[in-house]
């Protein structure tokens, strides 16, 4: 029988449906296969949904704690990259809330940048505008955002992810 590989080109290289049963059976080897492969990927989204690199690094590796210790549960091994996701996106609220009872707060550098542009006249540019805002919204709405047009997840799949009702991912 031909092993079976999922492909998400949003993310990364396909991961081998044998790779994920493997992991799933306690195989550590094949564990770290997958956080290899998808280290990077994860990264992105915390950092995306946190705006803190090092809020970031701590979410990503936290997601791949947490997926060891879970993944036995995970019931459908083919939507293990929308389950990998939610399991992102959790990381990145706990983290989130860890963070807003330290009530310490983290200036990302483009901010800085941005900010001593507009201190000397000069025009500041799209991505800081686009920082600045999405650091004002609740982490949920933030997830939300990045994960549907940054990453480019169906409204559906955004459900899945996030464990809410369609309707609930579109109001956000």
């Amino acid at each position: 029988m031909a092993e079976r590989a999922r492909r998400d080109t949003r993310i990364g290289p396909a991961i081998d449906r044998s790779l994920i049963d493997r992991a799933r059976n306690g195989d550590v080897e094949a564990f770290e296969a997958i956080v290899r492969a998808r280290m990077d990927a994860m990264y992105r989204l915390t950092s995306a949904i946190l705006g803190s690199e090092a809020d970031a690094r701590d979410a990503a590796q936290e997601t791949f704690v947490a997926a060891w210790r879970q993944i036995g549960r995970l019931r459908d091994p083919d939507k293990f990259e929308a389950w990998l996701q939610r399991v992102a996106v959790n990381a990145a609220r706990q983290t989130h809330r860890a963070r807003s009872r330290r009530r310490v707060r983290e200036i990302p550098s483009s901010t800085v940048v941005a900010l001593a542009d507009r201190a000397a006249g000069a025009p500041r540019d799209d991505a800081a505008i686009l920082d600045a805002a999405l650091a004002r919204l609740p982490v949920d709405q933030r997830a939300i955002l990045v994960l549907h047009h940054l990453e480019g997840c169906p409204i559906a799949e955004l459900a899945t992810i996030l464990d809410v009702p369609a309707g609930t991912a579109k109001s956000r």
